[in-house]
């Protein structure tokens, strides 16, 4: 069973828009009303806003009600994180704070990005040289016409193990031997 980490509230309000006869409202439902409107009735059809402002039909069943809960619960939750983080703002904004005259404008920036939980970053471009050497097994029939520069190029590649570093672009210089041992 998966869990969310989010206790269960059944008194928790749920904002549902409700539309009769083409006019819109928007209705507060408790979790128990959602779940005695499902136990009455096991689902019931629901227009579903969709991204591209256009409606869809939904038919609302009991895991629908917990959908919803934990998404007003993450809202929640997300709304009070950013309310501490403006509080964290505001507290700095006097001249005991940001406006001292002894705080440098990096310092200001570090709290921000402290506060924020955000790393600045900066793109870096970089060019370098690799030397690479290794063999290959060629078949008998095909060594007098074979080109160690082409089945490199379609068989070798250069790659980074991590998100942070992308290769752009690679291409094979020169071949400085092809000896057949």
């Amino acid at each position: 069973m998966e869990t969310t980490g989010i206790n269960y509230n059944p008194h928790q309000m749920v904002e549902l828009r409700k539309i009769v006869n083409g006019e819109s409202t928007f209705a507060y439902y408790k979790a128990t009303e959602l779940e005695e409107m499902l136990f009455a009735n096991p689902s019931f059809v629901a227009l579903e806003h969709m991204p591209d402002g256009t409606f869809k039909e939904h038919t609302v069943t009991r895991s629908d009600v917990s959908e919803l809960y934990r998404i007003a619960q993450y809202r929640e939750a997300r709304l009070q994180a950013q309310e501490k983080q403006m509080g964290q703002i505001l507290n700095n904004l006097n001249i005991d704070g940001w406006y001292s005259d002894s705080i440098d404008k990096s310092e200001v920036l570090r709290d921000l990005c402290e506060i924020m939980g955000y790393t600045p970053q900066q793109e870096m471009q970089w060019s370098v040289m690799i030397s690479v050497s290794g063999t290959t097994l060629v078949n008998l029939d095909e060594v007098e016409d074979f080109d160690i520069r082409y089945h490199l190029a379609d068989n070798l590649s250069v790659d980074s193990n991590d998100f942070d570093t992308k290769v752009d672009s690679w291409d094979i210089d020169s071949v400085d031997s092809q000896d057949w041992e």
